[in-house]
C-alpha cells in the first residue's frame, strides 16, 4: 500500500476524534443544562460547553475537507462561533440579572438526600 493510503486513513482517524470529542462535549454541556439547580449555572455550562465543542467539530471538519475552499469557510465560521457564542452567553448573563432574576446562593440539594441529620 502506497504513502497516500495511510495518510488518508491517518487524517480519517484525527478528524474523527476532534469531530467525536466535540460532539462528548456538546452532550455533556446538553446534560448540564438538564441537570444543573439554576439559570445561571445552566447559562455557564451550555455556553463553555457549546463554544468548546463546537469548535472541535469544525476543527474535525477541517482536518477532513483538507486544503480547500471550503476550509477556509469553516475556519471563517470557526471565528465567528468563536467570537458571537462567549458574547452571547454573557449578555444573557447580564439582561437575566439586571431583570431581577437572582443567582441561587444556597446548597441546592437538601441535607437528607446526602445522609447527613439535620
Amino acid at each position: 500500500m502506497d504513502g497516500m493510503f495511510w495518510i488518508a486513513i491517518a487524517q480519517t482517524i484525527v478528524s474523527a476524534a476532534f469531530m467525536l470529542t466535540g460532539a462528548g462535549l456538546v452532550l455533556a454541556g446538553a446534560i448540564g443544562v438538564i441537570r444543573l439547580p439554576d439559570f445561571y449555572t445552566r447559562l455557564h455550562a451550555a455556553g463553555v460547553t457549546d463554544t468548546l465543542g463546537a469548535e472541535l467539530i469544525i476543527v474535525g471538519l477541517i482536518i477532513q475537507s483538507g486544503f480547500t475552499l471550503v476550509s477556509v469557510k469553516l475556519i471563517l465560521l470557526g471565528l465567528i462561533v468563536f467570537l458571537t457564542s462567549p458574547t452571547s452567553t454573557h449578555a444573557v448573563a447580564n439582561a437575566a440579572y439586571r431583570s431581577g432574576l437572582k443567582p441561587l446562593l444556597r446548597r441546592w440539594r437538601s441535607d437528607e438526600t446526602r445522609g447527613t441529620p439535620q
